[in-house]
């Protein structure tokens, strides 16, 4: 079995994947989660992401957690 930890690629503080244009599906704050499904992908704010991480960790391809960057 895979975990959420293992399916994480590796960040750099200097070069991250989602930007500030990249918005929360579920409320419009700012994305620090991309999660890639079989079917698609959904971005979530950090509060989102901690509410839904283990259940979207059982199905997603990737997950691109970036949550440590909120400050």
């Amino acid at each position: 079995m895979v975990t959420a930890l293992q399916k994480e690629l590796p960040q750099t503080e200097q070069c991250p994947r989602l930007t500030a244009a990249d918005r929360c599906d579920a409320c419009g704050a700012r994305a620090y989660m991309k999660v890639i499904l079989p079917f698609g992908e959904l971005l979530f704010c950090a509060h989102h992401a901690n509410e839904h991480r283990v259940k979207l960790a059982e199905s997603a391809v990737e997950i691109i957690d970036e949550t440590h960057l909120v400050g």
